[in-house]
């Protein structure tokens, strides 16, 4: 649950900044965020939940 928390907030700061800009219109933010939530309601949702996972494993395992 936190890193999914995490990626939504940096999903959200990503996209204000693109909307602010100018380089993203509202109308394509709002349309992402509904095929967010069309994907979610699918079967392929725990594929993407468990790639973001193991994307999140990764880089935290990467020490500098």
């Amino acid at each position: 649950m936190v890193v999914s928390i995490s990626v939504l907030l940096l999903l959200l700061i990503i996209t204000l900044i693109f909307l602010r800009s100018g380089s993203l219109k509202t109308s394509h933010a709002i349309l992402c965020a509904v095929v967010g939530f069309l994907i979610a309601g699918t079967g392929v949702a725990p594929s993407v939940y468990n790639g973001i996972s193991a994307t999140a494993q990764l880089v935290s395992g990467i020490r500098p």
